[in-house]
């Protein structure tokens, strides 16, 4: 193992993705032969921490080799020690093998991330070719106790979006009311009536209504709007609610 890594802290990062539809998670193809059979599964991004840089540091730079992404949304949100959370399966100790990794206790510090995947740069966020996006609604069994992270960032986001901004974090900079709502039913994972939902919206000043439309849609464009972080940060009480 490299003698730069702590052999017993790890960071694993959830980043979620959200395409104006399916709110995605990006994991990492894990190869290797197991039973004499080539065989793969996911798991999440991460690696062990570094002797020379802080937690946080460490998981920027997952992010950053992962992806070529700085500067976006990280949430440190929960850690993971369970005694044998490394040896729930054969092929999890095999692994670990392969690649030279401790086989004992290691606990791991967990983050989520967050994506908007819109953008026209979007094709570029993924640069390794082993990553891709998977729909949180149809994940697979994951690697280790990975399901688990997942499941547990998850619950945190649905907690923190009704209680920060973190919505305008998943969208493109110029959204619909309709995107807006549709990211909040997929995360929650419930539906709103549009006419309760709106009324909310138009209780917030900081979702501001712009002197632009949809192009190249094939209904009437609806109008757009978007975040205004200094109109938030000047009026927000020292709550934020965002329930329907």
């Amino acid at each position: 193992m490299d003698a730069n890594l702590i052999p017993n802290v790890s960071v694993d990062c959830v980043v979620f993705g959200f395409d104006l539809n399916t709110l995605n998670v990006l994991l990492v193809e894990r190869q290797m032969e197991f039973e004499g059979k080539a065989y793969h599964d996911l798991k999440l991004p991460g690696d062990l921490v570094r002797w020379d840089e802080d937690i946080d540091h460490a998981a920027s730079r997952i992010l950053y080799d992962l992806s070529g992404l700085k500067n976006i949304y990280l949430k440190q949100y929960h850690s993971f020690g369970a005694v044998n959370r490394l040896r729930g399966e054969v092929r999890d100790l095999v692994w670990l093998r392969s690649i030279d990794h401790p086989e004992e206790r290691v606990i791991t510090v967990a983050y989520f991330s967050l994506l908007n995947l819109t953008d026209n740069t979007s094709n570029q966020y993924i640069l390794q070719a082993n990553a891709r996006w998977i729909p949180v609604s149809s994940l697979p069994r994951l690697a280790f106790d990975h399901s688990d992270i997942v499941m547990k960032a998850l619950e945190n986001l649905r907690d923190d979006i009704k209680q920060k901004p973190l919505a305008f974090e998943l969208l493109p900079s110029k959204f619909t009311l309709s995107q807006l709502q549709k990211l909040y039913e997929v995360v929650i994972g419930t539906s709103y009536d549009k006419r309760n939902f709106r009324k909310k919206i138009n209780q917030v000043n900081y979702v501001v209504p712009i002197n632009e439309k949809q192009t190249n849609v094939p209904h009437k464009p609806a109008r757009l709007f978007m975040f205004s972080r200094d109109i938030y940060e000047k009026t927000r009480k020292d709550s934020f609610d965002f329930s329907v």
